[in-house]
């Protein structure tokens, strides 16, 4: 397989925005937000449900060609095989606002659902969308369920199908609530199952090594991730689905027995294309998985799909995905008649199969809306909250300097741990506000004004700290408003407390992180609950203190470190991220009393 491409570098500043220039110039009912690359339909109606999407390019036609008239509202289109930005997120959220709510459908990996996840809350915040969901894909089977329990499934080309029947639904103006159901449901009526012959190669990166030619992938996903399994000799394309759709169809794998499916069910069967296998041999994969489903499991598919629905750049390697519209059809209190209805209905989506959607561009276009993600949020006067502004300062001031103070220790414990950037952006984030209160943001004492003020800092800061921050941030603007709206006791903590609690309830539905994984939620939630049980910031901080010198015994369970090592057990270095945060609440509260040591 070649390697050779005609961009020889990444170039994503270029290539990745040129592709969505191309799209948009020969379809007149899109548009695209060239600084935060973000295709949107022109024709979107505020009466509908946004139906918001994106992820890494390289999936192509996932998810800028879906955007259109009865499938998707919007996209955000990260680098290749990475997320997009928080920022990327919510102007694609801003630019089709809906006036009954915003489902987010991303595929199930960290940094989607956590930049999507951020994006979710700041939209909240600032008011962009007056109810919004993250809903994640996760129908790969491959890692199975003792492997995948924190994290979930996969996500894999099985999404398509969830994110057809919900644009329909969305078209035909089904309440937010109706359309959140029905995701659901069809998500988790998914199976799906990869194989791949190689690699993909990723212009301008160092390709990793060629498998052999005498072998098979089986559990291939889409961002040349390492397969669940290798088979060597290479088998025969019979034997070869067979194990697949033993994968997907064996209700009797502990591990993989996802969706059960009965004789006379209706199932959608989709079989995708990774981009580097000719439609002649697709056509061939797929009429033997037709076959083996009809003759070895008595499955006779309703609904057929073959194509490049959700590639992996030139990826040599396919999927299959069955789909159980009846158990989903039960599941969200329909009928199958309704969700065949729904899938077939008509789109002007450019990439969805069966469809003529270009249209002459000569004609006149409509205006890109213009959109403001720096806009100042209205705080009214009964939810604001007024403190003495030389103590607001020395509070957050404080807990920046320790902050920058801990820098050398957190970068050299993460270049351990994991990939050396946790204290430069601690670092990054804590100048930026100090700059904001050297500005004069404390001086009005409102804490609030201040909170949005440092939660736009914080946006910038990156990885997926400055995402759990960013989260935590937004989620407790809006609940601190909340809370001081309807409590009347003066005491403060009264009101931050249970503030706090509620936010990082927010937080802990977009990361499965808890106690014990060796995270910054390690700190974070004993913090919270004592702060919450105790109503005192004395106690508070020295169990974010303990928590902190305990991640010293952790192993991680997330992220690069998870996987990496963690360097030998007899370094007992404490997490950075958790130890960052013990040193700004004890900042805060030292500052609060006027302690500088």
């Amino acid at each position: 397989m070649s390697s050779k491409h005609y961009f020889p570098e990444t170039a994503v500043n270029t290539l990745v925005p040129q592709a969505l220039s191309a799209l948009v110039s020969a379809n007149p009912s899109l548009a695209l937000i060239r600084s935060q690359r973000v295709v949107l339909n022109l024709s979107h109606r505020p009466s509908q449900v946004s139906l918001i999407s994106g992820g890494g390019s390289g999936h192509e036609p996932a998810w800028s060609g879906y955007v259109g008239d009865g499938l998707l509202s919007a996209v955000a289109c990260g680098d290749i095989f990475a997320s997009p930005s928080m920022k990327q997120v919510l102007s694609a959220i801003a630019a089709v606002p809906s006036e009954k709510g915003t489902i987010l459908l991303i595929t199930n990996y960290t940094g989607d659902k956590l930049h999507f996840g951020l994006a979710a809350e700041r939209a909240l915040e600032k008011g962009f969308a007056g109810k919004c969901v993250v809903l994640p894909a996760t129908d790969d089977v491959s890692i199975g369920r003792s492997k995948c329990e924190k994290v979930g499934r996969r996500g894999l080309a099985g999404n398509v199908i969830t994110m057809k029947i919900l644009g329909a639904a969305a078209a035909k103006e089904y309440s937010f609530e109706r359309c959140v159901e029905i995701g659901k449901a069809v998500n988790e009526q998914l199976v799906s199952i990869g194989s791949a012959l190689d690699h993909c190669h990723v212009p301008g990166r160092q390709n990793h090594d060629e498998i052999g030619d005498d072998v098979c992938v089986i559990g291939a996903g889409i961002h040349n991730e390492p397969g669940a399994q290798k088979i060597s000799p290479f088998p025969s394309v019979e034997d070869l689905i067979s194990q697949l759709l033993t994968l997907i169809c064996d209700p009797n794998d502990p591990e993989r027995g996802f969706v059960k499916f009965n004789k006379n069910d209706d199932i959608v069967l989709l079989i995708n294309n990774y981009g580097g296998l000719s439609n002649l041999e697709l056509g061939a994969l797929t009429q033997q998985t037709l076959d083996q489903l009809e003759t070895k499991r008595d499955i006779k598919p309703t609904k057929i799909y073959s194509g490049c629905f959700e590639t992996s750049l030139n990826g040599p390697g396919f999927s299959i995905t069955l789909c159980n519209l009846t158990l989903a059809a039960k599941e969200s209190k329909t009928s199958v008649e309704e969700l065949m209805q729904l899938l077939g209905a008509e789109t002007k989506a450019p990439s969805w199969p069966n469809v003529l959607s270009n249209t002459s561009t000569k004609i006149a276009r409509k205006d890109t809306p213009a959109i403001d993600l720096e806009k100042e949020v209205e705080i009214k006067s009964n939810e604001d909250i007024q403190v003495d502004p030389k103590l607001l300062d020395s509070a957050v001031r404080l807990a920046c300097e320790r902050a920058i103070a801990a820098e050398p220790n957190l970068t050299k414990w993460d270049m351990v741990m994991g990939d050396g950037d946790c204290g430069e952006a601690v670092k990054g984030v804590s100048e930026a506000i100090l700059q904001i209160l050297d500005n004069g943001g404390a001086k009005s004492g409102s804490v609030l004004s201040l909170l949005h003020t440092v939660t736009n800092a914080v946006d910038d800061m990156g990885g997926t700290l400055g995402a759990i921050f960013g989260i935590l941030l937004a989620a407790f603007a809006v609940s601190l408003r909340h809370h001081k709206s309807n409590t009347k006791s003066d005491n403060l903590i009264n009101i931050f407390a249970p503030a706090l609690a509620q936010a990082v309830e927010s937080l802990k539905q977009h990361t499965g992180a808890r106690v014990g994984d060796r995270t910054v939620m390690d700190v974070l939630l004993p913090f919270s609950e004592t702060l919450e049980k105790e109503r005192s910031m004395e106690k508070a901080v020295r169990s974010a203190e303990t928590a902190a010198e305990g991640t010293r015994e952790l192993k991680p369970k997330f992220g690069r470190a998870s996987y990496v090592g963690a360097g030998g057990d007899e370094q007992k270095l404490p997490d950075p991220g958790a130890w960052a945060l013990m040193e700004m609440v004890k900042g805060i509260h030292d500052g609060a009393l006027g302690t500088k040591k």
